[in-house]
């Protein structure tokens, strides 16, 4: 296990280790969510890298990441916790087998820790190897407002009710990370919860960065043809553009390819690690990869 860095410099450092290229306005809130004990609200288009700056952390502290995944019609309930109805019928029809089971002391028996399954964020407030878990709560904006008041109060106290068992509390507090796309605006009382960052597509020389980070085997021709289109795609208007992880995903089928230089035939044929919609694959067909193409190495050249 890993000591929290004690420096805004040693943040960066550690999660350099896990191949996460991090600025250091964004470093610095990572640092100030560790040593506060706040909660860090993570915002931006998809692909960004919220989400990996949350497996990262975990990794390079030696924390267990535990994960929320949101979706619509998410409820309290659902992120907390569940009986485990199937182990309690079994052990209902086993008593009434046996004859004579006392029912008081049978429904006492049902609701207790064996029954319980414990859902991400119970699972948070309980004590895990290594230390205080890192807790991702993952596009909390697919959820709607009666669950964010709920979540308001969890991360307040850093406690959850069963009403069966009664109030579990953290015994140290979750490394919380909260993400959100922006597809709708999340409650101001809980971003002021939080330390905020939105966080941006990266520059170029960034992206050259993670890519040289994470696709390391790519040659420098490459990696910065790659990073050149990928940038001029996202100036184009698309239905979805581009993030990180899709320059990461390109660069490396064409490795696997043997390319060893873009080509809009190549480009043509490999659109799909790129771009995840038809109309924005058929937008760039025929001469507009080329024109892409050639702007990004005009770019490059005049750089």
């Amino acid at each position: 296990m890993s000591h929290e860095p004690g420096s805004i410099d040693a943040v960066q450092e550690l999660l350099a280790g896990e191949a996460y290229v991090c600025g250091r306005p964004l470093a610095t809130l990572v640092f100030l969510a560790l040593r506060l004990g706040r909660p860090l609200f993570l915002e931006g288009e998809a692909g960004t890298g919220k989400t990996e700056i949350a497996k990262a952390l975990a990794a390079a502290l030696g924390r267990k990441l535990i994960r929320l995944q949101c979706y619509e019609g998410l409820d309290a309930a659902s992120a907390v916790y569940e009986w485990n109805f199937a182990e309690q019928m079994i052990a209902i029809r086993t008593a009434e087998a046996a004859g004579g089971a006392d029912r008081t002391a049978l429904k006492a028996e049902l609701f207790t820790e064996e029954y319980l399954i414990a859902r991400p964020l119970l699972q948070a407030m309980r004590p895990q190897p290594g230390g205080a878990p890192v807790l991702l709560i993952d596009e909390i904006d697919r959820t709607d407002a009666p669950f964010e008041a709920f979540l308001l109060e969890a991360l307040s106290d850093f406690a959850v009710t069963i009403p069966e068992l009664g109030t579990i509390a953290a015994p140290e507090r979750p490394i919380v990370i909260l993400t959100s796309n922006r597809t709708r605006e999340v409650h101001d009382a809980l971003k002021r919860r939080c330390l905020y960052h939105w966080v941006e597509y990266p520059d170029f020389e960034r992206e050259m960065e993670v890519l040289a980070a994470r696709v390391p085997e790519a040659s420098d021709r490459l990696s910065r043809e790659v990073v050149a289109f990928v940038q001029r795609l996202r100036t184009e208007d698309l239905f979805k553009r581009p993030g990180v992880a899709e320059t990461i995903d390109w660069a490396k089928c064409l490795l696997a390819l043997d390319m060893m230089e873009l080509s809009p035939q190549v480009i043509a044929d490999t659109l799909g690690a790129l771009l995840k919609y038809q109309d924005d694959i058929a937008a760039l067909q025929g001469s507009e990869a080329a024109r892409i193409l050639d702007e990004a190495r005009g770019a490059l050249a005049a750089g």
